[in-house]
């Protein structure tokens, strides 16, 4: 009984072999792209969730009102500190948005923030990019990935 290697020739050996490093070099590089955008989908998802959740507590909760009146008076803080930590309490998963080295929460209100305003909150993610060579092409190894969501203020008249 005869090898199956003596009726190949010896090059043709070879190239099979050259050929499939190649394609599955290739097909492993896609695969692993894939893989690392839809991650940043679910990252861009978890924002903009936690982007409508400040955004809704800010409608409800713009400024401290300090003399508990029911009504913005001049000089009253914006409720910020206390919308960015509803945001931030949103998730811990996929993204910890309790890291304030990588997530920036910004918020941006009509002034004087009274009803019928606008509220707009964004929450910006420093995305880590999962493959070497995709951060060597683009020339760096994170991409900011943006969500906002407004809303309208729906208490405090203003006098």
């Amino acid at each position: 009984m005869r090898n199956w290697k003596e009726y190949l020739p010896s090059k043709r050996r070879g190239q099979s072999l050259v050929e499939l490093a190649i394609s599955l070099t290739v097909i492993l590089w896609l695969l692993a792209g894939a893989i690392d955008l839809g991650s940043a989908l679910f990252a861009w998802i978890s924002l903009r969730d936690a982007a409508e959740e400040g955004a809704i507590f800010a409608s409800l909760y713009p400024t401290i009102d300090s003399n508990n009146n029911g009504r913005y008076d001049n000089g009253e803080a914006l409720n910020t500190a206390a919308i960015a930590a509803r945001v931030r309490a949103t998730s811990t998963n996929p993204i910890n948005l309790n890291d304030t080295v990588n997530v920036t929460v910004n918020v941006e209100m009509t002034s004087p923030p009274c009803a019928g305003g606008a509220v707009t909150v964004t929450v910006v993610y420093n995305y880590r990019i999962m493959m070497p060579l995709t951060s060597t092409i683009i020339g760096t190894n994170t991409i900011p990935i943006r969500a906002s969501a407004t809303n309208t203020l729906l208490r405090y008249s203003c006098p």
